[in-house]
């Protein structure tokens, strides 16, 4: 191919490329308000049915987005109010029981550990380890240590008051995509050729509907694990029921291996800390079943209304969402999944079988 003009050429692929670098730098430095908007919307859509539902019952679309977003606060302010006043009451007795056991004078770590090498290793020169122990701390540096502690424990708190701030813009953004969902869809499709407008609508809905019911799917089944796990664990004498039940409920939102991960996590917790090894086996056993029948009967009833996917797409789909963006990626991977295949199933296909 000749080229009549090489400096002009040159000087719009230069241009191109320039352009392209650009817009690849300015989606990095957005990708945080990129993942909050992306996050709103996946919610919003999961909460879409409910208010569809209310909005059939005769409410009109304010009042069932406001009864949605005050029954989804409630029940996260439930959760809270369930978790935190456990944990702050056993750290509470935790550092009570250090306390007496430093004023009674019954406590003296140091001594306890040289006691125990004393006796386990024989052979070893016990006081000649603690002196070069004692050398080593005398010859640290505390003041940088201090202040590299410093630095940490401000690094803590800027990441707990910026995730407290996203957490505050998602909810903000979540609430405004739910009540001006339908303004957004119909301002989307006003952007498609009217020839080609309804079927567009058509695939909009059914990928919307896929991932509000995919997303309800999944609450329901936390839920549900919760609840039952609360029950059950507080029946056998599990230690922290309430606080294990929240364990049981987040890991089941993870698809795939969130059911399997938090049941590994409580019955090692309940194998730890409960009077008797038993609870740990009955527990294990429970968890076992329930996670067949959730599999075989309450997954399927539920989900039935969501798209289906196949095994092997879901664990390709979690696996590249998670290395794309962490948790929110495999949580958000598979209706994307499922929006594709419908895509592919009634575009993609039918076009392919008319040539």
């Amino acid at each position: 191919m000749k080229i009549h003009n090489p400096f002009r050429t040159a000087l719009l692929a230069t241009l191109g490329v320039g352009l392209g670098l650009l817009l690849i730098g300015s989606i990095q430095n957005l990708q945080t308000i990129l993942l909050y908007v992306g996050t709103a919307l996946f919610l919003s859509l999961g909460l879409d049915p409910l208010v569809g539902w209310l909005e059939r019952r005769k409410l009109p679309r304010w009042a069932a987005v406001l009864i949605t977003i005050l029954a989804v606060l409630a029940a996260f302010a439930g959760i809270i109010l369930i978790v935190v006043p456990v944990i702050v009451q056993q750290i509470g007795q935790l550092v009570a029981a250090i306390q007496k056991m430093i004023e009674d004078g019954s406590w003296n770590p140091v001594e306890d550990l040289r006691d125990w090498m004393t006796a386990q290793f024989p052979l070893l020169k016990v006081d000649d380890v603690f002196e070069s122990v004692q050398e080593w701390l005398n010859s640290l540096d505390y003041g940088a240590i201090g202040s590299e502690i410093g630095g940490s424990i401000i690094a803590i708190g800027g990441a707990l008051l910026s995730g407290l701030a996203g957490a505050f813009i998602v909810l903000i953004l979540t609430i405004y995509f739910t009540a001006s969902t339908p303004s957004l869809k119909r301002a989307a499709y006003q952007l498609v050729p009217a020839s080609k407008r309804a079927r567009f609508m058509d695939l909009g809905e059914q990928i919307t509907d896929s991932v509000g019911y995919y997303v309800m799917g999944q609450v329901s089944l936390g839920v549900i694990n919760g609840v039952l796990s609360a029950i059950f664990l507080s029946i056998i004498g599990a230690p922290f029921p309430a606080v294990l039940a929240v364990i049981a409920f987040f890991f089941s939102l993870i698809p795939l291996v969130g059911t399997l991960t938090g049941s590994t996590i409580i019955v090692l917790i309940c194998l730890g800390l409960a009077d008797s090894p038993v609870t740990a086996l009955i527990a294990a056993i429970y968890y076992l079943v329930y996670m067949q029948i959730e599999a075989y009967v309450i997954s399927p009833r539920i989900m039935g209304r969501a798209v289906a996917v196949p095994g092997a797409v879901v664990v390709i789909a979690a696996l590249a969402g998670g290395s794309l963006l962490g948790l929110l990626g495999a949580l958000v991977a598979i209706p994307v999944a499922a929006s594709i295949l419908i895509i592919f199933r009634q575009v993609v296909i039918p076009r392919q079988n008319e040539r």
